[in-house]
């Protein structure tokens, strides 16, 4: 869950791996994607973003709150340090 305060701001940015559902629990806002496009989003949206699309968020005068939902993740992986990974 992710909240953002009123005027609050998720920057442009890009998901290369996972595709997100977006469910906005409360308040409203906007999502502007990579053409410039703003959507507007309200209590009750929910959006598909599919992996590699560029998408921005920004909380209207009430604050934005929304679920994500997607796969989980890979785990980090540690291993041994080699001269070659820089």
């Amino acid at each position: 869950m992710v909240r953002l305060p009123p005027a609050g701001r998720v920057e442009a940015h890009t998901e290369p791996d996972l595709d997100v559902l977006l469910l906005v629990l409360g308040g409203d806002g906007t999502l502007t994607d990579a053409a410039g496009e703003r959507r507007p989003l309200g209590e009750g949206g929910l959006l598909w973003l599919p992996h590699g699309c560029e998408r921005g968020i920004d909380a209207g005068p009430r604050g934005l709150t929304y679920l994500t939902v997607h796969r989980r993740r890979p785990g980090m992986r540690i291993r041994p340090y080699r001269a070659t990974d820089g």
